[in-house]
């Protein structure tokens, strides 16, 4: 096994065992699948009470990265983190520093507008051989804005089409790590923004942008996307203004913001 048992001190114990096991699964001495020594194997070689073992286990498996299968072929495995479930956690922790006003609205806009520039560059300059693919993003996208056109559609649910049709938006990248980023940036900032500002939206507006990223993805135009964009985020920034200077913060949102 590559976990390295030795250099402990008295404080923390169950935080520096789960460390040491996780810097043993992120070096590759624990592969995917591995089964971890039992827990009173753990104990002895760490020279810490069993307790003390469940408690660093609880620690891994709040990370996604060892999971307990119970039985006589039981015990605890190095798991592979679905993408899903680490986007969740980091949307999340970033949720948690908006509300706590650890980022400004500014910082959140700024952000989102970078990270989807890149995306829009990139969905808009597809390889021939990722056009049919991408077929199905351009389908989906059209089917939102399709919803967003809908004047029965209630705020949280026209927020929650946004949500997706950027979402698809990075998903046309076909970069999964710029996927992972930008989704989990979107799907946890984009429902509050909206929501602290839904009273200055003109839909008609968004939607007309929302057409206009479509069209330049279609074309493969990388300037009419990005322009579209930039036209949206500056309204979307003249908004979040508004919305400032009437004095809406997030902590006013109602729990419908956690949209997805």
């Amino acid at each position: 096994m590559g976990i390295k048992y030795e250099n402990l001190n008295t404080e923390g114990l169950a935080k520096q065992i789960s460390g040491k096991i996780r810097d043993a699964i992120l070096e590759g001495s624990l592969k995917v699948a591995d089964r971890l020594p039992t827990e009173e194997d753990l104990a002895e070689r760490f020279g810490v009470s069993r307790p003390t073992i469940r408690e660093a286990l609880k620690r891994l498996a709040a990370q996604n990265l060892i999971h307990t299968r119970r039985g006589p072929s039981g015990g605890s495995f190095v798991k592979k983190p679905s993408l899903e479930e680490m986007r969740g956690q980091l949307s999340s922790m970033a949720a948690v520093l908006l509300s706590v006003n650890e980022f400004t609205l500014y910082d959140v806009v700024e952000t989102r507008h970078e990270l989807e520039a890149v995306c829009c560059r990139l969905a808009s300059s597809r390889p021939p051989e990722e056009m049919v693919e991408l077929q199905a993003q351009l389908f989906d996208m059209a089917a939102e804005l399709q919803r967003q056109r809908d004047p029965s559609l209630t705020d949280v649910e026209f927020c929650a089409s946004d949500v997706r049709f950027h979402c698809l938006i990075a998903d046309a990248t076909h970069n999964s790590m710029l996927r992972f980023l930008v989704t989990a940036v979107i799907e946890t900032m984009e429902p509050i923004l909206n929501l602290i500002a839904y009273r200055f939206h003109e839909r008609k507006f968004i939607v007309a942008r929302h057409e206009e990223i479509l069209e330049g993805i279609k074309a493969q135009d990388p300037t009419l996307t990005t322009a579209a964009l930039d036209r949206m985020i500056e309204y979307l920034r003249q908004k979040y203004a508004m919305a400032q200077e009437s004095r809406t913060t997030p902590h006013e949102i109602s729990s419908e913001a956690k949209v997805s």
